[in-house]
């Protein structure tokens, strides 16, 4: 079930245009990385149909990794909608996680209530260095919550990201990954065998696979 998941999340993320693999045109992303892929799921929106089915495979693995969640939290800005897509379909209290506090009013990290003890996991749209979905993770933890999983849609499977999780002693579960997303665009003809090649040396080291 998780492998048809993965291939049919993977198929959808190519379909509506929400990753764009470009070998020979890099990306600059905000950390500076110089990247031949670039992923947008805030497109997921747009589409009812894709966005239903990301709500469903979301709340399927929900249930297998986390039966007794309690808490649904979404990382500030692109997982707060599909957060709230699942508290709403599973009846659950739901949270979101800013990526700073605010500089006024209560000055909140995050918003909504956190009842201490309470079981929560964390939605994540797409993780990539892991820096920002764990520092939501111990931002739920030091406002009373209990988090032991995280769920995203997609991971570009950096090793930093991994060894990121791993400190923090959170498990991390995506919908699809980077070596599903890649031998299906082999396999449609989107990318050549030698792109594969390269996209995969960009994922196992991206801050120096041009080096």
């Amino acid at each position: 079930m998780v492998s048809a998941i993965k291939q049919e999340v993977a198929k959808i993320l190519l379909e509506i245009g929400a990753v764009t693999l470009s070998p020979k045109k890099l990306f600059t992303w905000a950390s500076g990385i110089q990247s031949p892929i670039y992923c947008d799921n805030r497109l997921l929106m747009t589409y009812p149909e894709a966005r239903r089915e990301i709500r469903e495979a979301f709340c399927h693995l929900l249930k297998e990794k986390e039966p007794n969640c309690e808490l649904i939290a979404g990382v500030a800005t692109g997982a707060i909608v599909h957060a709230a897509w699942v508290a709403e379909h599973l009846n659950k209290p739901m949270v979101y996680v800013r990526s700073q506090a605010k500089d006024h009013g209560k000055q909140n990290l995050v918003e909504g209530k956190v009842e201490p003890g309470k079981l929560a996991i964390v939605i994540e749209d797409l993780v990539s260095t892991g820096g920002s979905s764990c520092a939501a993770i111990e931002a739920l933890r030091d406002s009373g919550g209990k988090v032991n999983h995280c769920l995203a849609i997609f991971t570009y499977g950096f090793p930093e990201a991994v060894k990121k999780f791993e400190a923090i002693q959170c498990n991390l579960t995506t919908l699809t990954d980077f070596s599903t997303l890649l031998q299906l665009a082999k396999e449609r003809r989107i990318i050549s065998a030698e792109e594969q090649t390269l996209l995969q040396r960009f994922s196992a080291n991206p801050r120096g696979w041009l080096d």
